[in-house]
């Protein structure tokens, strides 16, 4: 005769090990089994003629082994109805409460259709992926993915933030198991060393590993987002020193007679009345410049921006105002055999001069503080601006000072090129606007 009983019986009964087709569909017979207690696995010992198997129910038992040790093992049956079993661990390692805490998760993913075995292997898979997904080697994966599209020198900026500041902390760790308190810290020792700026850039480089790492599957919340609003306040941005507009006329004057080379003359000269970056203006090359048409086009190439615009985008013109094409024809007639326009002392035939000559220049002629080469640019801007006289895309589209833009031709209907006197002086600075159509 069948002996079949309610869940609820046998749960009261105790747990059911077997082939019991009510708890867990084995089978028509089942045999009610006595709980196991602490103190009976505890003292349980193996012996050769005797009980070698110590049952709790559901699958459950303990298994006593010659060597001594005793093993936790669980039969159950695949959704497929194939018999398999798994091993929890050893006793007491793994204690008797601990065993049924797997049973019961063993259960429940069957009742799911889950095979048990396979959740366990995947699960392991996931524990080692997740042991070797550690930041250092998501970021450097982040870091050769970004490569293509950064210029070098970003990419340069970006990898020492991280090598320098967050791999010693964290660079072992496994990404998914990294807190947001840690992160804090990191980027605050940064901040005590008095290097704000660096701090920001270091929390901007993790909160993009960590992007990534969502995206790519490896964490499921980047622990960095809302981090900024505890830094320290950045003080105010410090601007290139310049001189007010009516200081420009003496200005001119000191640059006339300046004593340097002759190469240093010229590129302060055609940084004041031009003002583009300081690099832009020393790496220029004698085929950017169509003196009979009066304006310097720099490659995209050259332009500061990522690299995909530098590689894609439009060119950057600047009309050059009459004195500006006299002066380049005679700077021509001394160096037009060199690559660049103003080739360096050392290496002149493949090297311009350094970013500091105008500044030392500068400093020469009495306005170390008060004026750099780039300075220009923040002069330019404060007087086209102050003056009312031309439009933001205007201003923007002779040198971009708050984005990368470019003249299109679709826009321009007429390019008017007006020196503009500052005081009675004989000085005079390149303006540019566009009419309206």
């Amino acid at each position: 005769m069948t002996v079949r009983h309610s869940q609820s019986s046998q749960i009261s009964l105790g747990y059911i090990w077997g082939y019991g087709e009510s708890f867990w569909g084995y089978g028509e017979m089942a045999r009610i089994v006595t709980p196991l207690t602490d103190i009976r696995c505890r003292q349980a010992k193996y012996s050769a003629d005797g009980t070698k198997k110590l049952f709790d129910g559901g699958g459950l038992y303990l298994e006593l082994m010659a060597s001594g040790s005793k093993k936790w093992r669980m039969k159950f049956r695949q959704p497929n109805g194939k018999e398999n079993m798994l091993t929890f661990g050893d006793y007491p390692e793994v204690g008797l409460q601990a065993a049924r805490d797997k049973r019961r998760e063993v259960k429940a993913q069957i009742e799911q259709g889950k095979n048990p075995a396979i959740e366990r292997e995947l699960a392991k898979q996931l524990t080692i992926q997740e042991q070797n997904d550690t930041f250092k080697v998501v970021a450097e994966e982040w870091l050769t993915m970004k490569k293509g599209g950064w210029s070098d020198g970003y990419h340069s900026r970006m990898s020492n933030a991280l090598k320098s500041n967050v791999y010693p902390d964290i660079g072992n760790l496994p990404i998914a198991q990294i807190p947001g308190i840690v992160i804090l810290k990191i980027v605050q020792k940064v901040e005590k060393r008095g290097a704000l700026e660096m701090a920001s850039r270091v929390l901007d480089a993790i909160g993009m590993v960590f992007k990534y790492a969502t995206a790519t599957g490896r964490v499921r919340a980047n622990p960095a987002d809302g981090l900024d609003q505890f830094l320290k306040d950045r003080p105010p941005v410090q601007h290139y020193p310049h001189v007010d507009a009516p200081s420009i006329p003496e200005m001119l004057r000191r640059i006339d007679s300046y004593h340097g080379r002759a190469e240093t003359i010229f590129a302060t000269k055609l940084m004041v009345h031009t003002f583009p970056r300081t690099s832009e203006l020393i790496w220029a090359e004698w085929p950017e410049f169509d003196l009979d048409g009066a304006v310097w086009v720099i490659p995209s190439a050259r332009m500061k921006g990522r690299l995909m615009a530098k590689q894609h985008g439009p060119v950057h013109l600047i009309p050059l105002a009459s004195q500006m094409v006299d002066m380049l024809r005679d700077l021509k007639s001394i160096n037009g055999r060199f690559k660049y326009l103003f080739p360096g002392e050392r290496n002149p035939a493949t090297r311009p001069i350094s970013n500091e000559t105008i500044n030392k220049a500068l400093k020469i002629m009495g306005y170390g503080g008060e004026q750099t080469g780039h300075g220009f640019r923040g002069l330019a801007s404060t007087i086209m601006n102050e003056s009312g006289l031309f439009r933001d895309k205007a201003i923007d589209a002779h040198s971009p000072f708050r984005s990368r833009r470019s003249l299109r031709t679709d826009e321009i209907k007429d390019i008017a090129i007006d020196p503009v006197s500052f005081d009675t002086e004989q000085s005079s600075i390149l303006w540019l606007d566009t009419q309206a159509p």
